[in-house]
């Protein structure tokens, strides 16, 4: 059974809030293992306002910023990081291979690979329409 979050209960977890949460939903997540989330990517999103006025494409930090709240999802979600944040401590072998535009449902997932005390790497892939957008090894310190 698929265990799943509201923005309400993701805002219990992640401490982001707008403008800078970047998942509206969760929609499956094993504590420690994975998660998997959604965002409904509006043209109302405030980044749009300058990137790009005169084409309107998401931000790849963003897409990236996206996945990482993800997996901050999953390592968050462990009874023993209640109550902690999750940084970011790097980013390697990412690519982008789809613009995000208004009107794009973004399906995120991250797979923590590996945990060497409080430190995860996950495995990330942000999707449109089941075709990658982005994909990145995101690296998170727990703290």
């Amino acid at each position: 059974m698929a265990r799943t979050l509201n923005s309400n209960e993701i805002q219990k977890i992640l401490p982001h809030r707008h403008p800078f949460l970047l998942v509206d939903r969760i929609d499956d997540y094993e504590p420690g293992i994975s998660a998997t989330g959604t965002k409904c990517v509006t043209v109302n999103e405030p980044f749009f306002a300058g990137h790009f006025p005169e084409e309107h494409v998401m931000p790849g930090v963003l897409i990236v910023e996206a996945l990482a709240q993800v997996g901050a999802i999953a390592l968050l979600s462990l009874p023993e990081n209640q109550g902690k944040l999750a940084f970011f401590g790097g980013i390697r072998k990412c690519r982008f291979r789809k613009k995000v535009v208004p009107g794009d449902v973004l399906s995120m997932q991250c797979d923590i690979i590996e945990m060497r005390g409080s430190v995860g790497i996950g495995k990330a892939v942000a999707k449109v329409d089941g075709k990658v957008a982005c994909q990145a090894e995101l690296t998170f310190a727990v703290g």
